[in-house]
């Protein structure tokens, strides 16, 4: 069958060049060209249940759908295996196969501006027919010279690192070449009879940002980026955390920089980031993205003048999950304010009364310890505004339990809390430290961090429900390690079952999963 072939200009200039094959029934660009142009537009793909009016020719059939008119090896099946079998057929036939291709963006490794790595390039100078180079100085006069750009030289090895000029001035100006044209000393140089003009833009920070990790790990190396032991010992990067933008921007460019200096043997791991964690984003109050024009930006320096940083990071932490996209709510930064202020005063009240020393109770005992498991584990896990809820219930207990006991509150409780809140809230942390530890003002940065017992981290009474006959009817408070026998004597004492069940010889059986639930079968 022949089909026509045309020249356009309608295919996007990034897809690529060549010849691409059309298919205008399930193509809108494909599908508005052949009605433009009369052209047969031949349906392969049909839905998979058609309603009435689909075979009217408006618009292009884009979704997955069953293949029509391809062939008795690919009609009737569904869009996902058509494309398996396409790909087998053709591998059969040794015609073709799959294969996985990756595209790059084009980037322009260039910037017109001082603060970047200068690019170690240089070009030769041209003077007029009959002019002697050793005669002229372009650094003081530029008329009548041509830069042969399309003759690029690459600083010999042995001449790096470039350094940037020192410049008073380093404005962008008008000059399309950017500011470091202006520094004509350092631009323009002698060298075996000839001038050459090195090149005056600078590299992105993606020069440095794409491999800044890998330079991390042995940043005093006076020899190479990075050493092979430090590379053994360091990478790949445990954690990578960036917003869902990052995928086609730095950690795309990261990773493709990777690629190659492993390809070149220079790294011994193939992927630089072992775990990647996507926050989400942080709308404005209207639910929208901030953006000047939607007049909806919130400037963090307006939170940290009024509330103080530690507001400002604790409330972000607490806004819901990191991954989640959520709204910002100024009003709502109070609440966390309430809280410190509230872990400042259980400190205030321990200190006025710290002499008198009190014991934990039980139930102190066992909430400090989930509490630090709770913390311990949800910061592994990211998972920062289940901890901080974790603290302020601790807080507010701890500040229960001085009203309760004339302003004793057990020291190493409070400690422990300190400690807890201090990666969220660095300062309150260290000021509530500061007045702890009295005369010794060591930074709790040092000090380890909070230890739980397992076995403290375990409720000694549980609360369970009971039911009768499938139905609650009321709770009782027993061991968790209870037995059955036990769980029966119990729930029998309970008025409301009691009145159900006023004969042990009215039970026909009994229901118990330990820690869970008291189900009592009774006859009608």
């Amino acid at each position: 069958e022949k089909i026509p072939v045309w020249v356009g200009d309608y295919v996007l200039g990034s897809y690529g060049t060549g010849a691409v094959m059309a298919v205008p029934a399930h193509d809108q660009r494909d599908f508005e060209f052949a009605k433009k142009f009369e052209l047969d537009i031949k349906t392969v793909v049909e839905p998979v249940k058609k309603k009435k009016g689909d075979d009217e020719e408006e618009s292009a059939f884009t979704d997955p759908g069953v293949c029509i008119n391809s062939g008795e090896k690919l009609d009737g099946l569904k869009t996902a295996k058509a494309k398996k079998n396409v790909a087998y057929l053709l591998d059969k036939s040794k015609q073709g196969g799959a294969r996985i291709t990756y595209k790059l963006r084009d980037w322009v490794f260039s910037r017109q501006r001082y603060w970047g790595e200068p690019i170690p390039i240089y070009f030769p100078v041209d003077f007029p027919e009959g002019v002697d180079p050793e005669t002229q100085n372009p650094c003081k006069n530029e008329d009548n010279i041509t830069i042969r750009y399309d003759q690029a030289i690459p600083v010999d090895e042995k001449d790096l690192p470039l350094k940037l000029p020192e410049m008073e001035d380093f404005h962008p100006g008008d000059d399309p070449a950017g500011c470091l044209a202006r520094a004509k000393d350092w631009r323009y140089f002698f060298k075996d009879g000839k001038w050459f003009a090195r090149e005056t833009n600078t590299m992105p920070q993606w020069a440095g940002s794409c491999w800044y990790y890998l330079r991390y790990t042995d940043p005093n190396n006076a020899d190479a980026a990075f050493g092979k032991k430090a590379d053994e010992d360091w990478m790949p990067v445990d954690l990578y955390v960036g917003g869902a933008e990052h995928a086609v921007l730095h950690l795309l460019y990261a990773r493709f920089w990777h690629r190659v200096l492993y390809d070149a043997g220079l790294t011994k791991h193939p992927e630089p980031f072992a775990k990647l964690v996507h926050q989400g984003m942080i709308l404005g109050n209207d639910g929208e993205k901030m953006s000047k024009s939607r007049g909806n930006v919130v400037n963090p320096d307006d939170i940290v003048s009024e509330q103080g940083a530690d507001a400002l990071r604790m409330y972000e932490m607490f806004m819901g999950p990191l991954e989640a996209v959520k709204p910002w709510q100024t009003s709502q930064v109070s609440g966390v304010v309430r809280f410190q202020n509230r872990l400042y005063n259980v400190v205030q009240t321990y200190l006025k009364n710290k002499e008198e020393t009190t014991e934990m109770d039980d139930e102190t005992t066992r909430l400090l310890h989930k509490t630090m498991k709770k913390v311990t584990e949800d910061i592994e896990s990211m998972a920062f505004n289940t901890a901080i809820s974790a603290m302020m219930v601790f807080t507010n207990h701890l500040q229960s339990l001085g009203s309760k006991n004339d302003g004793k509150i057990p020291k190493e409780a409070v400690e422990k809390l300190v400690l807890m809140v201090s990666p969220f809230a660095p300062h309150l942390g260290e000021e509530c430290w500061s007045l702890l530890s009295g005369q010794d003002q060591s930074s709790m940065a040092y000090e380890p961090w909070v230890e739980y017992d397992e076995s403290l981290c375990v409720d000694a009474f549980i609360k369970m429900g009971v039911q009768v006959n499938g139905k609650a009817r009321g709770e009782i408070q027993l061991a968790v390690d209870a037995d059955q026998d036990i769980a029966l004597a119990l729930a029998l004492e309970v008025d409301k079952i009691k009145a159900l069940v006023d004969s042990e010889d009215k039970i026909k059986k009994v229901i118990y999963k330990a820690g869970r639930i008291l189900n009592i079968i009774v006859a009608k």
